[in-house]
């Protein structure tokens, strides 16, 4: 799979370039050797904004920051029940 296209390869190859992205790479469009687009799939996009949610909120930053530290404190699952 090509995962770069100039703008005149696009033009002949867009429905490749598509396949490309929805596969989940990134597909990189180029104008004079330089990246000027990007073409990521839906799914892929709406991953990034999850995160940068995540990665947004102090609270889970917090408990991340627990996680990796090995403060985190975790339950068995049996104390769920009632």
């Amino acid at each position: 799979m090509q995962n770069t296209y100039t703008i005149k390869e696009l033009q002949r190859s867009t429905a490749a370039a598509v396949r490309t992205a929805e596969s989940g790479s990134v597909v990189t469009i180029t104008r004079h050797d330089r990246p000027v687009v990007h073409v990521i799939s839906d799914e892929r996009l709406g991953a990034m904004l999850e995160t940068m949610e995540l990665l947004a909120d102090a609270g889970f930053m917090r408990e991340l920051k627990a996680l990796r530290s090995g403060r985190a404190k975790f339950h068995p699952v049996s104390s769920l029940a009632d």
